[in-house]
């Protein structure tokens, strides 16, 4: 059995992006994340320690686009889900990272990417 805690529209500033122009100044990028786990004890106890805190997800999004570098929103999605799968017992987590100020010639609301990764 899965079940999902989602936490949608996580916004956090980092220097990441290709080229000189978007290394410039921290740029806003919205993070989605799900995580996937049985969460049937948590349920019965109404208990914290029966479930994944939610603060230590946002504190890894957080700590990956602030601090990180990375030139792709691949690679800070991939990071994501690496420290997440890393840090707790889930069975799966997916992660859509969003960048609203896209250096393109379009008129667009956002570039997203969103992979998905599974436990061992």
């Amino acid at each position: 059995m899965s079940d999902t805690i989602l936490l949608q529209g996580m916004r956090f500033e980092g220097i990441h992006g290709v080229g000189d122009e978007e290394r410039a100044e921290p740029q806003l990028l919205e993070v989605d994340l799900e995580v996937r786990l049985d969460l049937r004890a948590a349920a019965a106890s109404d208990d914290l320690a029966d479930t994944l805190d939610y603060g230590t997800l946002v504190d890894i999004a957080r700590r990956v686009v602030e601090e990180g570098d990375a030139r792709l929103l691949e690679a800070v999605a991939g990071a994501i889900a690496a420290e997440v799968l890393a840090a707790h017992r889930v069975q799966e987590v997916v992660v859509r990272v969003r960048k609203p100020a896209v250096p393109l010639d379009a008129d667009l609301d956002f570039a997203q990417v969103e992979i998905r990764r599974t436990a061992g």
